[in-house]
């Protein structure tokens, strides 16, 4: 009678569905790509002030600064999982980069570049420090898939092009929890799409890159869903003021004390600081802890 009851546990264990906040991303060159140092912390952690130097964290990590990293930061065997892609949708052709799985991917993160970007800024080995190469390798590793689309706008046309391209790649991975990482102005888009009553639900996170705020977040529906927020920020960004990202982080935290949202501020770092600094592993990792 116990062998009949200890068998029937162990089909019912193994017949429920895994919890998606039981998987992580593993290490990837973590230790190239951890935060070289807190100079303050506060709110348990959520916010922290990182020591950023250019001539440690340029010049000392490019071979050519700016342009080409140290070949130490990056695995290039991973543009075997890219593909240059156009997609046929209602709201026209969407040219996009798309790395990793294409179909029933584990996790979905999209980079939305900011003014003057293209898709192919998203998906640069070298530049930025080796960071998308690192993303890269981080989906294409684990059964994710990662995109990175052209944007025609930041307004109602690049919306509705992006929610198109998501639509379809959520259609095919119905269990992947979806990451928007928002480049500069590509964080206008970033908050309209977690307004989209379609997308929300299977949207994991927003990362602000050097990005803009909401002012209308508190009381929205992503707000009530308690989307998770990462923002990083360099300290001397000249085209988005630091101190109005701070001020959205406190608001956020007092409205609701415990709100899953983090920030990263870059000592003396400026505005693509964050895309060159933020580690994808951590902050992917943390926003997968929470569902």
């Amino acid at each position: 009678m116990a062998a009949g009851i200890f068998r029937l546990v162990l089909l019912l264990f193994f017949a429920l569905p895994a919890s998606a906040g039981a998987f992580e991303l593993p290490p990837f060159k973590d230790r190239l790509f951890a935060y070289p140092g807190i100079l303050s912390q506060k709110d348990g952690g959520d916010y922290r002030v990182v020591d950023y130097r250019e001539m440690r964290d340029i010049n000392g990590r490019d071979a050519v600064p700016e342009r080409r990293v140290k070949g130490s930061y990056v695995d290039t065997g991973v543009r075997r999982a890219q593909q240059d892609l156009a997609l046929k949708t209602g709201s026209g052709l969407i040219r996009h980069f798309a790395v990793g799985r294409t179909e029933r991917a584990n996790l979905i993160v999209v980079y939305l570049h900011g003014q003057g970007g293209s898709r192919r800024q998203g998906v640069d080995d070298f530049t930025f420090g080796g960071n998308f190469n690192r993303i890269k390798n981080l989906m294409a590793r684990n059964g994710g898939l990662y995109l990175a689309p052209d944007i025609t706008d930041f307004s109602d046309k690049g919306t509705a092009e992006v929610a198109a391209l998501l639509s379809h790649y959520v259609s095919v991975s119905p269990g992947a929890p979806v990451f928007l990482a928002c480049g500069s102005m590509g964080g206008a888009l970033c908050w309209r799409l977690a307004r989209d009553e379609r997308l929300l639900p299977r949207l994991g996170g927003l990362l602000l890159l050097g990005s803009v705020w909401d002012e209308g977040f508190i009381g929205s529906k992503p707000f009530e869903r308690r989307l998770p927020v990462f923002i990083g920020h360099g300290s001397n960004d000249t085209v988005f003021p630091v101190e109005r990202q701070e001020a959205f982080y406190t608001s956020v935290r007092r409205a609701v004390p415990g709100y899953p949202i983090r920030m990263v501020r870059f000592q003396t770092g400026t505005h693509g600081t964050p895309i060159r600094m933020t580690d994808w592993r951590e902050t992917l990792n943390w926003m997968l802890s929470l569902r």
